[in-house]
């Protein structure tokens, strides 16, 4: 399943990679891409994987985090 979360928070670079090795980090999630410009971010969840396990390892780096179209 893809899935997409809005970032917000994020300003440059490095924030991007924190958002990206947090997501990697996640078990089961692959593809991460992340974009600056839109403050987006997309990823896969393997089998088992939550999107609030995703949420909360974002949110755990200090970026508020919501479901695109929520």
């Amino acid at each position: 399943m893809t899935l997409s979360l809005k970032i917000d928070g994020m300003h440059c670079g490095g924030c991007v990679r924190s958002v990206e090795k947090a997501a990697a980090g996640v078990t089961g999630v692959t593809n991460v891409a992340v974009s600056l410009d839109r403050g987006e971010l997309t990823a896969d969840l393997g089998a088992g994987v939550k999107a609030a396990d995703l949420v909360t390892a974002i949110e755990a780096t200090g970026f508020d985090v919501r479901l695109v179209g929520a």
